[in-house]
């Protein structure tokens, strides 16, 4: 009777570890989802510290501004190649929930074009972001519209 305890057991136990195992199991690019999606944050973050100071809602300092742009800037710049494998969209059954539209990968090089102008809007806003109010908001709005274009064409609503 033991034995036949100590097998159900057995059983049982194993049965949930697979169970647990497969519940954990990572779609292939996850890691490349949850990297990008970081990588967003710091743009955002940067962003919307420069955009609270160039609408008044936030007092302008100019360390701070200067900072925030140097940050952006080095955030557009970073190597992203790896974080945007093709199949890591929202639609493609197993990856980690995000927003990325399939469009990314279908409209090669219309994509690189608005990566571009957004490295362009970050290096301007680094070059003007510290040099006054007047100056980062005179470069915050190009930033701004780069986000927005990407954006617009290449990430889902919130569902």
């Amino acid at each position: 009777m033991l034995k036949k305890i100590l097998t159900v057991t057995c059983i049982t136990l194993l049965s949930g570890s697979a169970v647990i195992a497969n519940a954990q199991d990572k779609g292939p690019h996850d890691d490349a989802i949850k990297a990008r999606k970081a990588l967003m944050q710091l743009y955002g973050y940067s962003t919307g510290v420069l955009g609270a100071m160039a609408k008044g809602k936030m007092d302008y300092d100019a360390e701070i501004a200067q900072e925030m742009a140097d940050n952006l800037n080095a955030a557009v710049n970073m190597g992203q190649s790896t974080m945007w494998p093709a199949g890591s969209d929202n639609e493609t059954a197993g990856n980690a929930k995000n927003r990325a539209l399939p469009a990314i990968w279908e409209t090669y090089p219309a994509i690189v074009e608005k990566s571009e102008a957004m490295a362009k809007a970050a290096e301007n806003l680094q070059a003007n972001a510290g040099g006054g109010l007047d100056a980062l908001r005179g470069a915050i709005g190009d930033a701004g519209k780069a986000c927005k274009a990407c954006h617009d064409d290449y990430r889902a609503s919130r569902r």
